[in-house]
């Protein structure tokens, strides 16, 4: 009895001890799976942190941006663009044994698109689709049509100013080109190829850009909004349905879009527009300074370490620029709040100034910042159309530089021909179908006065050489 006893205290202690062990057991397990658990989590936080860090740096907070939708900006705006119809009549002459004799009149017709600017019908266009037209047609866009009347142009800017007679019309409230930023969203409405209103989107490309090859400097807006041949004259307008810019060309060797349009900035067409209807001609504000942008070749011919700004390298004399103390050989900056990299940026900005307007001007001398409040000078040139050359009054002291008694001086020169056979800024007309030239009004009066079917001009070039060229 005492031996099944003892056999019974060793059976269950042995049974405790099973189930003491096994509890421990699986409480060890427990344990390990849970700190197994937690550092697995804890890595995953880390991983998820890291990401989360890196995501945050990449896309600007993380926040996905939606894709735009343009419907109510377009909505808002293209019952404001409107297609413009030229018609032209002109005579082709024909060769007839030793000469010439006329043909018959030929009627040519042109197409583009325009801007209302405001509900009594002032509409802005390109010089070049209202371009020698006899007659001018606006049709809006719910189809009603109206003669249009040319109020003035900037041939140099390429802007035209027409006028139809119509009431509360809808109208492009002009926005603030000098705020465009890189990469904000356009939109581009016109009449391409006579298709009726168009819409294109893009974003802006680039700002102050000078198209090379045309002979002076421009300042446009650049975009890769489709642009092709009717759109010219049309709105540039960004998502708060404000007009940014008028489309005005492409860049393109196909004569279409292939990825570069260019708009005249909306603050330089206000300005153009305000002179055009406040003195009927525009008012150019003039800086007084000769200057040259700055590059990395140019600096170092020059010798200087700045590769961005405009190089004076000559003061008009009597200018605000002489009077406020601009030195040759400074760097030009900054102009207000604007930033002057090249001369379009220049450029540019004075096209949206007036005459007597004070400027602030920083400059670079001597690698230090200084500044100087400029009064602008009213410009002494005006562009010649039958011609395609922009004049200026001449001192006496540049005619007897050249020995002259008499001249006007070519500032520029849009005239393919003339640019073929040599005429450059710098030659001074001395006389017109025999008549002496003392003053831009006396080329004016000389030409609107002749009967005559061509026109024989005396240069005189600055190296003294003395030309002559006959128009017809």
């Amino acid at each position: 009895m005492k031996k099944i006893f003892s056999l019974a205290l060793v059976a269950f202690a042995s049974s405790l001890f099973t189930i003491l062990g096994y509890n421990y057991l699986k409480k060890d397990s427990i344990s390990n799976q849970k700190i197994q658990i937690e550092k697995r989590n804890t890595e995953n936080n880390i991983r998820s942190n890291i990401y989360q860090v890196k995501h945050d740096e990449n896309s600007l907070n993380a926040v996905p941006s939606p894709i735009p939708d343009f419907s109510k900006v377009v909505k808002t705006t293209k019952d404001a663009v409107v297609h413009v119809r030229n018609t032209r009549y002109y005579v082709q002459y024909q060769r007839y044994f030793y000469g010439y004799r006329e043909g018959p009149v030929q009627k040519q017709e042109g197409t583009g698109s325009g801007v209302i600017i405001s509900p009594d019908g002032y509409i802005v266009t390109n010089n070049h689709v209202i371009k020698d037209a006899a007659e001018i047609e606006v049709t809006l866009e719910n189809k009603k049509t109206y003669k249009a009347k040319l109020v003035g142009t900037d041939i140099g800017s390429d802007v035209a100013v027409l006028k139809i007679d119509a009431e509360n019309l809808p109208f492009l409230p002009f926005g603030d080109s000098d705020n465009v930023k890189l990469g904000e969203w356009a939109l581009a409405i016109g009449n391409p190829f006579n298709l009726g209103t168009t819409v294109t989107a893009g974003i802006i490309s680039a700002k102050a850009r000078d198209i090379k090859g045309t002979n002076h400097i421009d300042s446009f807006i650049q975009t890769d909004a489709v642009v092709n041949p009717g759109n010219s004259g049309g709105a540039l307008v960004n998502t708060h349905a404000q007009f940014i810019g008028m489309n005005t060309m492409i860049y393109s060797r196909t004569g279409s879009y292939i990825g570069y349009s260019f708009a005249i900035p909306s603050n330089i067409v206000k300005k153009i527009v305000d002179d055009i209807l406040e003195y009927g001609m525009i008012q150019k504000g003039v800086l007084g300074i000769r200057g040259a942008e700055l590059n990395d070749k140019v600096s170092k011919e020059l010798h200087i370490s700045e590769t961005e700004g405009v190089y004076i390298y000559g003061i008009e004399a009597d200018t605000g620029a002489e009077k406020a103390g601009l030195e040759i050989g400074d760097i030009i900056v900054k102009m207000d709040n604007t930033k002057i990299s090249t001369m379009a940026d220049l450029l540019g900005f004075l096209k949206t100034k007036n005459p007597n307007d004070l400027v602030d001007v920083v400059v670079l001398r001597n690698h230090k910042k200084m500044n100087f409040e400029v009064a602008l000078n009213k410009s002494d040139s005006t562009y010649i159309k039958s011609l395609g050359i922009t004049i200026k009054d001449i001192n006496q002291k540049t005619l007897k530089k050249y020995g002259l008694k008499n001249g006007v001086i070519i500032s520029n020169v849009n005239n393919n021909l003339l640019y073929q056979n040599g005429i450059r800024p710098g030659y001074i007309i001395t006389e017109i179908n025999n008549n002496r030239v003392y003053s831009i009004n006396d080329v004016r009066d000389i030409l609107s006065n002749s009967n005559l079917r061509q026109n024989t001009i005396q240069f005189v070039s600055p190296d003294g050489r003395t030309e002559r060229y006959i128009f017809q």
